[in-house]
C-alpha cells in the first residue's frame, strides 16, 4: 500500500467541510467520501470551528500588545557578549586551541 503525500488544505475548504458536518444532512462517513478526508479530520475541523465560532461576534478578548522592549539594555547585552566572546577568542588563540584568524 503506498502512501499519498501530506496535503495542506485551505482555511476556506476546511470551514466548508466543517459548516457541511455541523449542518449533519450527510454523515460523516458520506462527508469524508465527498470531500476526499478522513472522518477524525472532519470532526477535528469541526470542533475547531464551533470552539472558534465565539470569536466572531467579538467573545474573545483582544491580544495583549507587545511587550516593551528596552532597547539600551539590548544593546547593553550586546556590548558585554561581544566583549566576552572577543576575550575568549583571544584567549584560546594564545593557547593555541584556536586558529587566529589574522589578529
Amino acid at each position: 500500500m503506498t502512501r499519498r503525500p501530506r496535503r495542506n488544505h485551505s482555511p476556506a475548504f476546511k470551514a466548508k467541510v466543517a459548516l457541511a458536518a455541523i449542518r449533519g444532512e450527510k454523515t460523516l462517513a458520506e462527508l469524508a467520501e465527498q470531500f476526499d478526508v478522513h472522518p477524525n479530520q472532519i470532526t477535528q475541523w469541526r470542533s475547531q470551528l464551533l470552539d472558534g465560532a465565539s470569536g466572531v461576534f467579538g467573545a474573545v478578548a483582544p491580544a495583549e500588545a507587545a511587550p516593551v522592549v528596552d532597547v539600551k539594555s539590548l544593546h547593553a547585552k550586546i556590548g558585554e557578549l561581544t566583549l566576552e566572546n572577543d576575550f575568549l577568542s583571544g584567549a584560546l588563540g594564545k593557547a593555541g586551541l584556536l586558529p587566529s584568524a589574522g589578529r
